[in-house]
């Protein structure tokens, strides 16, 4: 049944047969054979074959959400077998809103444990929680407090969200700003999903003041590259704000606006060796 099933994962996540027999190191027919197989025993049908790419169908896919727990845990037990607890060897992977904290969390772990291969993704909180909800990663650093059973956070740190703009905008010679001249102002957004965003909206709102969204980029840096062109005001937490000749913060008032960053894990896997090692060596 475990042969089985791996097959299965390994199509799904490959999206092919091909690739996952190659990725399992056995024949494309063996792979076939054993998905064909686990079909038949529970008369399913879990994938859809498209030429030489495959769809999974509902059944594939809730499937799938089961395969990559086991593949994961899987994974997990071999390490600890091989490295005997003393994380000689195994891989760590890290789901990230930023690379600011994140980089420095690794450079601690990675000074105790020289051997672990680390890994990261970047995207925005919703995108991060979700990589590690759906096991695409064992370790979250999230700028909010996540209310979900099935994880456990530690605060990390808790920074001061600010305004910026460019060295042509007619805010550029002021230190601070109040949240109503914000009212109907051009402003240059990360997408829906920041923490960032977030919480400067939800200030705005509580204070009332009409908020008028020019522009949406999916990135830190495009943001910026907006604001130093002159097309808007940005809003950045004030420690990613990177030191600039065209561009200058401000801070808010008379709005105490802040995100609070955490590291997270899944509550079933908090023993893990890597994980338990991350955790302790960050926070310590």
């Amino acid at each position: 049944m475990f042969a089985h099933l791996r097959s299965f994962h390994a199509v799904a996540k490959h999206k092919g047969f091909t690739a996952a027999a190659d990725a399992l190191h056995i024949s494309q027919p063996t792979v076939t054979t054993q998905v064909k197989e686990l079909e038949e025993r529970y008369g399913v049908e879990l994938l859809v074959r498209r030429g030489r790419r495959v769809e999974l169908t509902d059944t594939g896919a809730a499937l799938y959400d089961i395969s990559r727990r086991i593949m994961g845990l899987h994974d997990e037990a071999e390490e600890l077998l091989q490295s005997s607890g003393k994380l000689t060897t195994g891989q760590l992977r890290l789901a990230a809103v930023g690379p600011f904290h994140a980089t420095e969390m690794i450079a601690r772990f990675l000074a105790r444990f020289p051997n672990i291969k680390v890994s990261m993704l970047l995207g925005n909180s919703d995108q991060t929680l979700q990589r590690l909800l759906t096991l695409e990663s064992d370790i979250a650093i999230i700028a909010h407090v996540v209310d979900d059973p099935r994880v456990h956070s530690v605060p990390f740190s808790t920074h001061e969200v600010v305004a910026f703009v460019s060295s042509d905008h007619p805010w550029n010679r002021r230190l601070n700003v109040g949240i109503a001249e914000f009212a109907d102002q051009p402003l240059i957004w990360r997408e829906k999903g920041s923490t960032t965003r977030r919480a400067f909206e939800a200030a705005a709102a509580e204070k009332a003041v009409p908020l008028s969204p020019l522009l949406e980029i999916g990135s830190r840096e495009g943001v910026w590259k907006a604001v130093e062109q002159g097309l808007g005001i940005g809003i950045v937490a004030d420690f990613e704000f990177v030191a600039h000749p065209r561009l200058r913060t401000l801070r808010i008032s008379d709005a105490d606006i802040r995100t609070e960053y955490h590291v997270a894990c899944l509550n079933e896997r908090r023993t893990s060796p890597k994980i338990a090692a991350f955790m302790a060596t960050v926070l310590q």
